[in-house]
């Protein structure tokens, strides 16, 4: 007799998402014979030196899968919210999409929108929750699956699963251990929806904090800092956008670094230390040692590679400038 339990193959979803992250996800449902009627993610944008037109990574997904994809500027649009409509979509799944979602949207599949979110809401909402809990020194992130509403990250919880972050943990290491996680508690979700078991918790207003997106700025190392945030930095915007420092007309961008307690007896951004293997710089409370750096046109190297070409550069007592007012 067959087995006659509802699961998530009886559903007509609706994809949308954007980056590697999505794609991830994007792969998990093909996989398990997901029925996917579309797939949206953002115009193509321009990439690379030559600024040609790249698809995003859950295009080419979509794409190598047989997949229709819609590429529209904005869901604002009338036509195009007439367009998704007419796709008779069950659950819209949203993976780091990038563009509003409006309520005639979110209202129109049978049972609305659901979205992977990459923490464990309330804690971070917002576009980049992945660097911030590194930035604050959070111990621990997750997955929360959502019901979306039309605030920002506001929905009622159908999933959630945590992970650690380890005391070396990167932007990049955390953003790959939730992509990890995230696709088996969608697969999950979805179940329980064709089921009709999805029960959503509603999200403390009060726990929450704002996870503003990237920007360069963001980046910019201020030295008055203690060492140990300033170390949480250059590992949450590893490796986007990536920490940095002006020395002289050098801009230094660094990768991996560590804080150490001592006291630096200088000021702020001074380097007190450039051995053969090291370079530590003074810091508000500390010194913070680099580890891995990169050169203006050159690639991430190891610190102690920099310093046997380019000693000059890293003398003690010199000072990176551009401290943030």
């Amino acid at each position: 007799m067959p087995d006659s339990t509802p699961d998530y193959r009886g559903l007509r979803l609706v994809f949308a998402g954007t980056p590697d992250f999505a794609a991830t996800h994007l792969r998990a449902l093909v996989a398990a014979g997901a029925n996917i009627v579309a797939v949206y993610t953002q115009p193509d944008r321009p990439a690379g030196r030559g600024k040609k037109l790249a698809p995003s990574p859950v295009k080419r997904v979509a794409e190598a899968e047989g997949l229709a994809v819609l590429q529209p500027p904005s869901l604002r649009d009338p036509e195009a919210q007439r367009q998704f409509a007419a796709l008779g979509a069950d659950v819209f799944v949203v993976v780091a999409y990038g563009l509003l979602i409006p309520d005639a949207v979110l209202g129109a599949p049978t049972y609305g929108c659901i979205n992977v979110h990459a923490s464990l809401l309330p804690r971070w909402r917002g576009a980049a929750p992945i660097q911030r809990a590194i930035e604050a020194g959070d111990g621990e992130s997750g997955i929360t699956i959502m019901q979306m509403d039309a605030g920002l990250d506001t929905g009622a919880m159908l999933a959630k699963v945590s992970c650690a972050i380890a005391p070396d943990e990167t932007g990049g290491s955390l953003h790959d251990k939730l992509a990890e996680l995230g696709p088996p508690a969608l697969l999950a979700t979805l179940t329980a929806i064709a089921a009709g078991t999805a029960n959503g918790e509603k999200q403390d207003d009060s726990q929450s904090c704002y996870a503003r997106k990237l920007t360069k700025q963001d980046a910019q190392l201020d030295w008055r800092r203690p060492a140990r945030e300033l170390e949480r930095q250059v590992r949450a915007f590893n490796p986007f956008p990536v920490a940095f420092s002006p020395l002289g007309d050098t801009q230094i961008r660094i990768w991996l670094a560590r804080a150490m307690e001592e006291n630096p007896g200088a000021p702020p951004g001074t380097i007190v230390d450039s051995g053969a293997n090291t370079l530590g710089v003074a810091t508000g409370e500390g010194i913070l040692v680099i580890d891995q750096a990169q050169l203006p046109g050159k690639k991430p190297m190891a610190m102690a590679d920099i310093l046997r070409g380019n000693p000059q550069l890293f003398t003690p007592g010199r000072v990176f400038s551009g401290i943030l007012p």
